[in-house]
């Protein structure tokens, strides 16, 4: 299905309208899909007298209901995303306002998950996440309509050869999804969005056909998910970089750190695991399970963009920074790690774009730009295909959300659904007196967080087909 990419107009001229409108709540899914088509048939027969705009309709649903449960439904309506804080329990920097119907005054409730399906609008390019192309995705975001937000990932380094499995993502991959699920507490949310610019050949009135067509693939039919993955044969588990050169990688890395003349005290070394297993891998399902079995406090995120893998992620991060003068210790069910929280209050909203770039290059770790480099080059062959950062990405009340999945710098853990199987990727802090494998032995208690899904052994059949004829 044909969609607008947003970095393709002028990033100088503000679109014609932004707005959004609150329906009257109802009790279920499916009344608010109803709700929305006759929503949509209005708009179609009175069209706004703009050239370019974004509106976004949401209905809200007295039930809470799972975001992740009606993105399952979904059957993989394409693009799609999906992300998931940590557990709201104790506070939360994200909230929703809905009129309660008389204009008088307004309920708040918590936002617990996000997902997506369909694109209003894509930013997707080749050449590295530039100015303009920060201003593209700005355009069609505004602090007026704060609930229309964008969602995406970009790579860590973008001068570097991509590999095949992150094609389809480019350099970077932004969007606003047509449909979305917001899983509030307490309540739901169903959304759609319309995104249009005569500039671009994408009409209203393509806008308008392209979500008629999106809406009559969604299903209100939700099924909460079983907290158990249908287990899987894994036929064969290939690591990259092997055992040996990763004994090698650890053994440059530590001469590196222990020569007077270096500033390094740390360096993160990662491996992928190409996983090929005898039945597809429902990266949805997955994510479900991790959760339940990861515990909560993790956020947790996928992207997919038409005609690419999944891309998901369980990881721990801050979601809201302060500073402490101290590093402490965060316990998660399989690994602990060090940190320390740190804050700064932006100058200005465009602050937002050289704060993305700061965090990719490694600059907020204290060390310059080219040092940095530097040492990913010498590894190059492998990091590259570690190398996408994810900003799931919140515009909310003018300011960005950023869960950074940077893997040389954060110790994260995910994978992409390739085909038949998964890669995974995990990274392993190298420091004074690190022990290649012991630090191996980290690799395999992170990236089990997945695998412990999977058997590995091939199936019965082949077993037997193995086996022979016997004399």
């Amino acid at each position: 299905m044909a969609m607008m990419n947003g970095c393709k107009g002028d990033p100088r001229l503000p679109v014609g309208i932004i707005d959004s409108c609150t329906l009257p709540a109802v009790p279920s899914p499916a009344l608010a899909l109803e709700k929305l088509h006759s929503a949509i048939f209005g708009l179609k027969s009175n069209p706004p007298p703009f050239t370019s705009g974004i509106i976004r309709l949401q209905v809200p649903i007295e039930e809470q209901i799972q975001a992740i449960d009606w993105l399952h439904a979904q059957h993989q309506l394409l693009p799609r995303c999906f992300f998931s804080g940590r557990s709201r329990k104790k506070d939360s920097d994200i909230s929703v306002v809905f009129p309660n119907g008389n204009g008088q005054s307004s309920v708040t409730h918590n936002l617990v998950s996000v997902a997506g399906v369909g694109s209003a609008v894509f930013f997707r390019n080749l050449h590295p996440f530039s100015y303009n192309d920060w201003r593209s995705i700005k355009r069609f975001i505004s602090t007026e309509c704060p609930m229309i937000r964008a969602y995406g990932a970009m790579r860590f380094d973008a001068r570097a050869n991509i590999s095949s499995e992150w094609e389809d993502f480019g350099s970077f991959y932004f969007m606003i999804p047509q449909v979305e699920f917001d899983e509030l507490e307490r309540s739901s949310t169903l959304a759609v969005t319309l995104a249009w610019d005569d500039a671009l050949s994408w009409t209203w009135a393509k806008a308008i056909s392209t979500l008629e067509s999106t809406m009559d693939k969604v299903s209100s039919k939700i099924v909460r998910l079983q907290k158990e993955v249908s287990r899987t044969f894994i036929l064969s588990n290939h690591h990259s970089p092997s055992k040996m050169h990763w004994d090698l990688a650890v053994k440059k890395a530590l001469e590196i750190i222990n020569r007077s003349s270096t500033p390094l005290t740390k360096v993160v070394l990662a491996r992928s695991s190409r996983v090929i297993t005898a039945t597809d891998i429902d990266p949805i399902a997955w994510l479900a399970c991790l959760k339940q079995v990861e515990g909560e406090n993790a956020y947790q995120f996928c992207l997919q963009p038409p005609d690419a893998p999944a891309f998901i992620g369980n990881t721990a991060v801050c979601n809201r920074v302060v500073i402490e003068p101290k590093k402490a210790i965060r316990k998660l069910p399989r690994v602990q790690h060090l940190y320390a929280r740190l804050a700064g209050r932006l100058r200005s909203e465009d602050e937002e774009k050289y704060l993305t770039e700061e965090c990719m290059l490694g600059q907020l770790a204290g060390l310059e730009e080219e040092r940095v480099n530097l040492l990913l080059a010498s590894g190059r062959h492998w990091w590259k295909r570690c190398a996408l950062t994810c900003n799931d990405y919140f515009i909310f009340k003018g300011l960005c959300h950023y869960v950074v999945i940077l893997l040389p710098n954060l110790n994260s853990d995910y994978f992409t659904t390739q085909g038949l199987g998964a890669l995974i990727y995990a990274g392993t802090g190298i420091v004074e007196g690190s022990n290649p494998s012991l630090e191996w032995d980290e690799l395999e208690l992170k990236t089990s967080q997945f695998t412990k899904f999977l058997k590995l052994e091939v199936p019965l059949r082949s077993r037997f087909e193995n086996i022979g004829t016997p004399n």
